[in-house]
């Protein structure tokens, strides 16, 4: 089955900025709509962003006006650009190919992102 890869995470400072991108073989990030999700130490995965085929955007409240997902299709390559990075926002980041509400593809291993002074 197709797995993300998902890369550009890394340690940044307060205020800083950070780009992600999540990339998979094959068309599958052509026909579904993609979420990025965060894994911090301790806590359950959550919901971050999402862009479906049609490249109509939303955001979990605690990143909305800093976060900006976005997809390249011609490179199966989703994004998010990350500004004003906060030490909550310290976690492993993941996408995956959504449909009604169910992630549809295994896992990737994520990126880390650390937020930290």
């Amino acid at each position: 089955q197709v797995q993300p890869v998902e890369s550009g995470g890394g340690l940044v400072q307060p205020g800083g900025s950070l780009r992600l991108s999540c990339a998979a073989s094959g068309s599958i990030f052509t026909i579904y709509t993609m979420a990025w999700y965060r894994q911090a130490p301790g806590k359950q995965r959550e919901w971050v962003a999402i862009i479906t085929t049609s490249t109509s955007t939303n955001y979990a409240e605690s990143v909305k006006g800093r976060f900006t997902i976005s997809r390249d299709n011609a490179k199966n390559t989703v994004y998010l650009q990350m500004n004003s990075l906060k030490p909550e926002d310290t976690a492993v980041y993941y996408c995956n190919a959504v449909r009604r509400g169910v992630e549809l593809l295994n896992w990737g291993q994520g990126t880390q992102v650390t937020v930290s002074s």
